[in-house]
């Protein structure tokens, strides 16, 4: 009885170990994320689950951390998750195209910053052949702004349809938890919205995700490098 209770404790031992592990890694380190719109189209799907870096743009105390530990502030380009300017319960990613100090300007459509033209036809995709006079909305003309001190301005890539800077401003830098770092697992089928919709429709979610898990998921995307 006495080996029994031991290896019992060795194993409770060890899942506390383990959960301890996990919840700091997912809390300091590498954190998950899904998208549920299709903002960042064709750079990230709905459906995509993802690892987060939030190690990269952790701070440091002493001068020597930032000599040997690979930590930086948000570049130009970096795909970032943030808590919404807006509602910040809620989590949003869009990739940062200004840093603070630069000054912001689209022109019918074309993205400029300090007046210099952004290549990014790499990232960025336009499917409304319409360009919206900037008196009417500022999704296709807009600027010049200047982004504030401890601030990022983030767009999303599929510029047409997103919901970003443009609109309510730029994200505080203590707003930002991490890069986006990969896709684990990509799901073709019906992705929650980020709200909860009650427990009911949560199994029913959950049924229907294990149901189409071979066929709906897009094996092509798995370990795919956000860039």
């Amino acid at each position: 009885m006495e080996k029994r209770n031991s290896t019992l404790r060795e194993y409770f031992e060890a899942l506390l170990i383990a959960v301890i592990f996990l919840g700091f890694t997912n809390g300091f380190l590498i954190k998950t994320f899904y998208i549920p719109s299709a903002s960042m189209e064709d750079t990230l799907l709905i459906g995509d689950h993802l690892f987060v870096n939030r190690f990269i743009y952790g701070s440091t105390k002493w001068a020597w951390e930032e000599k040997i530990l690979p930590l930086r502030s948000a570049n130009r380009g970096d795909v970032v998750i943030f808590r919404s300017p807006e509602r910040p319960s809620v989590d949003m990613v869009k990739r940062c195209v200004a840093m603070p100090g630069d000054d912001v300007q689209l022109r019918d459509k074309d993205l400029y910053i300090n007046d210099r033209w952004v290549e990014d036809s790499s990232y960025t995709v336009h499917r409304d052949n319409r360009v919206v006079p900037g008196g009417i909305r500022q999704r296709d003309n807009f600027g010049p702004y200047a982004v504030p001190e401890n601030g990022f301005f983030c767009l999303g890539d599929n510029r047409d349809q997103s919901y970003d800077s443009r609109f309510w401003g730029p994200v505080p830098a203590h707003f930002v938890k991490g890069r986006a770092l990969l896709v684990y697992w990509s799901f073709g089928g019906e992705t929650p919205d980020g709200t909860w919709p009650g427990w009911g429709a949560k199994i029913r979610q959950l049924g229907k995700t294990a149901a189409g898990f071979l066929t709906r998921t897009r094996w092509k995307r798995t370990f795919h490098l956000v860039r």
